[in-house]
């Protein structure tokens, strides 16, 4: 994944969105647009729309996927629903992604 970063908005209002840039040299380029959750499966969002730009390999997508999953999963068992959250140690626990919190 060293190529791609997963940009989240985590909104006051109990949901997050995902999204996906490529990394070039400094730079990101944005892949994907926003999908939601729980508006949303975010998820099966993302997975539709890496399996249809034909450049990313599998590995890469599983791997994005994953990453996704496990933000996905903290969100939910950690009650960040409920606003009970610490915006620095979500960052330090998901390092590889990039985390904009919202009130």
């Amino acid at each position: 994944m060293d190529k791609y970063l997963l940009k989240f908005i985590w909104f006051k209002n109990k949901s997050i969105a995902v999204s996906l840039d490529l990394k070039i040299i400094d730079k990101t380029v944005p892949l994907t647009e926003y999908f939601f959750w729980p508006k949303s499966d975010a998820w099966e969002d993302m997975r539709i729309c890496l399996e249809s730009i034909d450049w990313i390999n599998s590995t890469d997508i599983v791997k994005i996927l994953n990453q996704l999953t496990e933000v996905i999963n903290y969100w939910q068992d950690n009650n960040v629903s409920q606003n009970n959250f610490d915006c620095e140690s979500i960052k330090q626990k998901f390092p590889t992604c990039k985390f904009v919190f919202l009130d």
